[in-house]
């Protein structure tokens, strides 16, 4: 093999910048190890009969197919639970798309008191989520201020108890706790949009509404598609708002996600094998999702 072909072997391998392998290597690394080796091990807990055993001892657990996947699917807990995430995410992941778009588009302009709403607004994401949980129950209990602020007109059953509006109502929270960090991406956005088209909008004498749909919607479009699919996955992986606003998937299963099943299936009671199979078939639902609107969102 000449010097030129080794040359062209290792820049097909390692790239033009071999140096770039370098300093990617280290989160490469972490990848493999907090997130590829444990969605390797849930694959293959799932497709076995697992159960907890002491470190160390020798147990076997046969191969069952897709048996872990048929106990999961004809448990009206699970269907229910993938139901109650699909409401979730058809009331979050627009909410976040369209709030976090216009509020950066405001934020991004010139008006008083930028910089404090700026943080008012990504402060919530920051904050531990049991404290601001405390705030929401404060405001919706059963005799919390929204409730006293509406008098007759209030739910009953109340927001938290009601099997109709407490998932929406954590889909309004979780929307509401997030804003902060869409809204950071896409003011990113926003600086590489050049101002000249701006400029040339206003000559033109186009609106608000005009410039939104023309200049500002197609130059953050790529923002755009991530924000869809980073929505999508913290929608999926719901948990500790339920947990925490609804005591535990309440009311009668109104609330559970499949990340909240999983904790129950696994840890509670003890199979592992069956929560493996639901959180396998949690992230193949996740990637379909995501492919389908990375595909819509690409194409237009």
């Amino acid at each position: 093999m000449t010097k030129a072909t080794r040359r062209g072997v290792l820049t097909t391998l390692l790239g033009r910048q071999p140096l770039g392998i370098v300093f990617a290597a280290p989160y490469a690394v972490f990848l493999a190890v907090v997130f590829a080796y444990p969605l390797g091990l849930a694959a293959w807990i799932s497709f076995h009969d697992y159960f907890f055993a002491a470190p160390g001892a020798a147990v076997d657990r046969p191969f069952v197919g897709f048996d872990n996947y048929v106990t999961a699917l004809s448990d009206p807990g699970v269907r229910r639970s993938f139901l109650n995430v699909l409401v979730f995410l058809v009331i979050n992941v627009p909410l976040t798309l369209v709030l976090s778009l216009l509020l950066a588009t405001a934020l991004n302009a010139a008006i008083r008191g930028r910089t404090f709403l700026r943080v008012s607004y990504f402060i919530p994401y920051i904050s531990a989520s049991v404290a601001v949980v405390a705030v929401w129950l404060f405001l919706f209990s059963n005799n919390g201020m929204v409730n006293q602020l509406l008098g007759p007109l209030a739910p009953d059953p109340s927001w938290l108890v009601n099997s109709k509006l407490a998932m929406p109502l954590i889909a309004l929270f979780v929307t509401w706790k997030q804003l902060g960090f869409f809204i950071l991406l896409y003011l990113a956005a926003l600086q590489g949009v050049p101002k000249e088209l701006y400029e040339a909008a206003a000559v033109d004498g186009a609106g608000k509404f005009r410039t939104l749909t023309n200049i500002t919607i197609p130059g953050v479009r790529t923002v755009t598609t991530l924000v869809v699919i980073l929505s999508t996955i913290i929608g999926a992986n719901l948990f500790t708002e339920p947990y925490l606003l609804t005591n535990g998937g309440g009311p009668n299963g109104a609330s559970t996600s499949p990340v909240f099943v999983m904790y129950q299936r696994g840890i509670e009671q003890g199979n592992p094998d069956v929560a493996a199979a639901i959180g396998v078939l949690l992230v193949i639902g996740v990637l379909v999702i995501s492919l389908i609107n990375k595909r819509l969102l690409e194409r237009g």
